[in-house]
């Protein structure tokens, strides 16, 4: 896994007015438009980031700092409240064993 990448692109997105209101626009283009000046993701990162997976995301070993800022950033208030979006998160992340931060 590419997770630099990962943590790279949502802290990215949650930075910058612009790059957020382009995420929210269209997750697919603005990935498919990111990656290649950047890196490449795997194929399960760039799905994940696109859907925004984010009990994908926490399972690849995303920095869930930076996972939780990007939920935040993407979903309020357009979406979800706050405290809706505490509780699909949790929903999304509770499966999955803690997985290995460490980069």
């Amino acid at each position: 896994m590419s997770r630099y990448l990962v943590n790279r692109i949502m802290w990215e997105v949650d930075q910058d007015d612009s790059t957020l209101a382009a995420f929210k626009e269209s997750p697919e283009r603005f990935v498919d438009d990111w990656e290649p000046a950047v890196g490449t993701l795997e194929s399960h990162e760039r799905q994940a980031l696109k859907r925004r997976d984010y009990g994908a995301l926490y399972a690849m070993g995303s920095n869930p700092y930076l996972l939780w800022q990007f939920a935040r950033s993407v979903s309020v208030p357009d979406e979800l409240t706050v405290e809706e979006l505490i509780v699909d998160f949790r929903e999304q992340v509770a499966p999955h064993p803690r997985p290995d931060f460490f980069t």
